[in-house]
């Protein structure tokens, strides 16, 4: 199985494939990641990529595994990632 690519593995990439620096590069993906945490709680969409989207997880009855005793778990606030649907295909391969 490949390794996934790192952050320099990514800036060096980029950098190779258009005329930005690598200091250029971090730069962009610096300022993008800062605007997805600021804009993630209306929900922050790269097209052809994906969005983040905050969803209210409802409070639960869990199970301790190793005692088998049941636990209340509460309500919370998640941020989730969807994959846009037409990188979802390319990758899984449907047409």
């Amino acid at each position: 199985m490949a390794k996934q690519m790192t952050k320099s593995a990514t800036i060096a990439h980029l950098a190779q494939k258009t005329t930005l620096t690598k200091r250029q590069i971090t730069e962009v993906l610096d300022q993008l990641l800062g605007l997805a945490v600021k804009e993630a709680k209306n929900g922050f969409v790269l097209p052809g990529f994906g969005k983040l989207v905050v969803a209210n997880r409802k409070a639960r009855m869990g199970r301790n595994p190793q005692t088998g005793e049941p636990i209340k778990i509460p309500a919370k606030r998640v941020c989730k990632f969807r994959i846009a649907k037409s990188l979802k295909d390319t990758v899984l391969g449907k047409k």
